[in-house]
């Protein structure tokens, strides 16, 4: 019998984005060259080498392990890749992630990766040529709305609770901005000018927005509507009060 992962429960729009997130299989929307997405990560300059920390792995000579054996290292750790970190946030308007969600996606689809959630931001880091792949993953498919979304690696608090009038996330250190109708990025990640301004493409309209989003919201899809995530809410709850995670000692 073929096994078929089963990611998450409920039949609402919310419901089946949170699963195609978890389950990797998103809508690609749009394209990031490389060398867009080295700018705007803002670790190295684009077109050269990455910085390493050790020899490849092929000339370390390593000592006979049969974990090693059995774990094909991810093409980062081959090389030798310093670890990097790519770090996004989201907008509480319908923004198509969550920091748990992207977070879910990351350690369910890439292998070498640390993800670490907090309220209002998520970072990952891996190996450098690792963590741009996962990074330009997220950008080029739908788990991102250039206009509800950006990577930020400093000054990130109070990003989601506020819209500009352009209907984009408010970000103190101004690093994105809405020009002729598509979201112009002017800085890196960490808030320094870039000398070539790159172009994420046309912010989500509200109705996409509405409809590809991972949050229960009042006035979107309320969470109470989801009979069946409820059921499962409750029940993961119930047996972590009182059975301690032990089912089998539940009547």
């Amino acid at each position: 019998m073929t096994y078929e992962a089963q990611f998450y429960p409920g039949a609402t729009s919310v419901a089946e984005n949170r699963r195609k997130h978890m389950s990797g299989k998103v809508e690609k929307l749009r394209e990031i060259s490389d060398d867009d997405l080295t700018i705007i990560l803002g670790h190295r300059v684009p077109g050269t080498d990455y910085p390493s920390t050790h020899p490849p792995l092929a000339e370390m000579g390593e000592p006979e392990c049969s974990i090693r054996e059995m774990v094909e290292p991810t093409d980062g750790a081959k090389a030798g890749d310093r670890i990097r970190y790519v770090q996004f946030v989201d907008s509480m308007y319908n923004a198509p992630s969550t920091p748990y969600f992207r977070s879910y996606n990351t350690a369910i689809n890439f292998r070498g990766v640390d993800p670490g959630t907090l309220s209002g931001r998520q970072v990952v880091e891996a190996r450098e040529r690792d963590m741009e792949e996962l990074a330009k993953f997220q950008l080029e498919t739908e788990m991102t709305c250039p206009a509800l979304a950006c990577l930020r690696g400093a000054s990130v608090h109070g990003h989601s609770l506020r819209l500009q009038e352009d209907g984009v996330m408010f970000d103190m250190l101004e690093r994105v901005r809405l020009e002729n109708g598509t979201i112009i990025v002017q800085k890196d990640q960490v808030g320094r000018p870039i000398d070539k301004k790159v172009d994420l493409g046309k912010p989500m309209s509200d109705e996409e927005a509405a409809k590809r989003t991972t949050i229960y919201r009042v006035d979107n899809v309320p969470y109470r509507e989801d009979k069946e995530v409820l059921e499962w809410v409750h029940r993961v709850f119930e047996q972590r009060t009182m059975y301690g995670y032990k089912p089998a000692v539940q009547e």
